[in-house]
């Protein structure tokens, strides 16, 4: 009999390995780290502590009822991001189909009051893709924030195969110097706002 690991699940218990091993060894002053970062930045958010909550929980609904859904899970490769109930679908879907099941999913959840519907109908992107856009969203970020006409802390960067997409409660003007760093960094194919202004 062979016995095939899932790689999903590998990886799963490996983080949760290693988190616990660094919560053992790290003690109180990891938790208090990331106790104070976290609330430092919800203290800072132009979202209420309240929308910022809710932002979480439906990001994890989204994603937990997108998972629970065995063709989309397998065939799809989805990002879900929500700022003040303004939620941003982005990633690739093989079919109209499964692109249209996976908006139903996120528009029947409490809580979301506007869909940016950004899935490609395509191939999931490579490894290779992905870790790039992951880089590509570094740059960006280190941009706004070194930006004197922007706060990097209000705009949230998600990248997906070259395309940056911008959210946050954000100023017209702080909207267009954000939209005019980002189009200038080497790599950015196209740069979608979703912004709420002030």
């Amino acid at each position: 009999m062979t016995i095939i690991a899932n790689p999903t699940r590998s990886k799963t218990i490996k983080l949760i390995a290693t988190l616990l091993t660094l919560s053992i060894l790290q003690g109180c002053a990891a938790v208090a780290v990331v106790a104070i970062t976290t609330g430092a930045s919800m203290a800072t958010d132009r979202r209420s502590i309240g929308n910022q909550i809710d932002d979480q929980s439906i990001e994890l609904e989204a994603y937990n009822e997108i998972t629970k859904n065995k063709s989309l899970n397998a065939n799809t490769n989805l990002h879900i991001t929500s700022v003040n109930g303004s939620v941003l679908i982005i990633g690739q879907a093989p079919s109209t189909y499964l692109r249209d099941q996976a908006i139903k999913i996120v528009t029947n959840i409490t809580g979301v009051a506007r869909i940016h519907n950004q899935i490609r109908i395509g191939n999931v992107t490579s490894v290779t893709t992905q870790t790039n856009d992951v880089w590509l969203t570094s740059k960006v970020k280190t941009a706004l924030f070194s930006s004197d006409e922007v706060n990097g802390k209000d705009i949230k960067v998600v990248t997906e195969n070259g395309e940056v997409f911008l959210m946050g409660i954000v100023s017209k003007k702080e909207a267009d110097a954000a939209v005019n760093i980002t189009r200038n960094i080497s790599g950015v194919n196209r740069v979608f706002k979703a912004f709420e202004y002030l």
